[in-house]
């Protein structure tokens, strides 16, 4: 019998954004055939809303899902309005904790908390009064080192608490789990799974690629995106390669001040980068199929996705050497060129070398990679045999029921 397991993302698909937390959600397909799930997800309203919380109701579906919000400003005072939201925040999750069980008729048997802090409280919260074991999933960049500094003291008390009392911690990356481990955020139980790409979308296409055409996706954050450093690369190669053109997708906080700053770089003006917005994954997916190379320069990776959505469809890559992304590259030369953060010098080499032919990549390969590492079923069975060492030991796999 499937185990029931309620899921607890931190980010997750939503009203305001629907890609917000989409590699969440496609762990959480890849392990619904594994397991009855259901999702609850809670999150402040960008909105104004009629009430003080609204709840979209999905518990028809596939995966039976219960998405919250909540005001922003529920008073106006900004000392009191901060303790009110993390008030309603579990009040949110109470609630839907409620909704799932009558749904179901019975409590989960495993809760999964997809990227900690205040989602890792509320399963503690439910082991301790209800004797639900929990996992954790982590994504965040946080932990690396390059972005840990941000970590405050009682948030680190707090985690390393959650962490040691989860049943499991996992993963996306050697490189993250060990920047955790560095952090004392440790568990006996630590296992890394891939991301999931979606090697049904993102295969190749049957065009040619576009010679000169390189590709930047990413969520416009630049601190740790470093979206600046690939355009001042892309000025200095151009006067030597004119056909050079870089197309990029993406949006986020810091959109405007980089478009400014390409127009600064003269790159503008006749079309040598090119700012598509926000593009659908079959409109990314189409891109890949086209470019000569996907480029990224960030300064923090715990895995990359669009690394290894770029590798399904047969798309070479010019990435960064930091965090979990090195060891997606192994053996060295075989998938991709890989670069240190904040080396321009070493990213206008990286990508001469792919503009001239030098280094070339084989599709074929590039693909087989992405298939046997990210695909669906892939992760879906690591996850379930993840949930069958954790259920086991306790005798609730087989269907009993966890203490309510």
């Amino acid at each position: 019998m499937k185990p029931r397991v309620l899921m607890l993302p931190k980010w997750y698909p939503h009203r305001y954004d629907d890609q917000d937390g989409d590699f969440v959600a496609r762990h959480v397909a890849a392990i619904a055939p594994h397991a009855r799930v259901a999702v609850v997800f809670a999150a402040v309203a960008r909105g104004p809303l009629p009430s003080l919380m609204v709840c979209e109701d999905e518990l028809a579906a596939a995966v039976p899902t219960l998405r919250y919000y909540y005001r922003a400003r529920p008073t106006g005072l900004a000392p009191l309005d901060k303790v009110l939201k993390l008030l309603l925040y579990f009040w949110c999750l109470a609630r839907g904790y409620r909704r799932v069980v009558a749904h179901w008729g019975q409590p989960p048997q495993l809760v999964h908390v997809h990227v900690l802090l205040r989602t890792g409280l509320a399963a503690w919260w439910l082991r301790l009064t209800r004797g639900i074991p929990y996992l954790i999933t982590e994504h965040w960049t946080l932990y690396l080192p390059e972005r840990a500094a941000g970590i405050g003291g009682l948030r680190r008390v707090l985690t390393r608490l959650v962490v040691r009392r989860a049943a499991a911690l996992h993963t996306v990356s050697e490189g993250l789990r060990e920047a955790m481990r560095r952090l004392g955020f440790v568990n006996q139980r630590a296992v890394v799974i891939a991301n999931v790409v979606d090697t049904d979308l993102f295969h190749p296409g049957a065009a040619p690629r576009v010679a000169g055409q390189l590709l930047h996706v990413s969520a416009f954050h630049d601190a740790v995106k470093n979206l600046s450093g690939v355009l001042r690369v892309v000025a200095r190669l151009q006067p030597a390669w004119p056909a050079l053109r870089l197309r990029v997708a993406g949006y986020g906080p810091d959109e405007a001040a980089l478009r400014q700053l390409a127009q600064e770089l003269g790159l503008l003006a006749d079309g040598t980068v090119v700012f598509l917005g926000k593009l659908a994954h079959e409109e990314v997916a189409r891109e890949m199929q086209r470019a000569a190379a996907l480029v990224s320069f960030s300064r923090a990776e715990t895995f990359g996705c669009v690394l290894l959505e770029a590798r399904a469809t047969g798309c070479a890559v010019v990435g960064p050497a930091t965090g979990g992304v090195p060891e997606l590259f192994r053996p060295p030369g075989t998938f991709g060129l890989l670069v240190e953060p904040d080396d321009e010098a070493a990213l206008a080499q990286a990508l001469e070398a792919i503009l001239a032919g030098k280094a070339r990549f084989e599709p074929d390969t590039l693909r087989a990679d992405a298939q046997a590492r990210c695909g669906y079923a892939q992760v879906g069975r690591q996850f379930a045999d993840l949930y069958r060492r954790v259920l086991t030991p306790a005798g609730t796999y087989s269907g009993e029921s966890a203490p309510s």
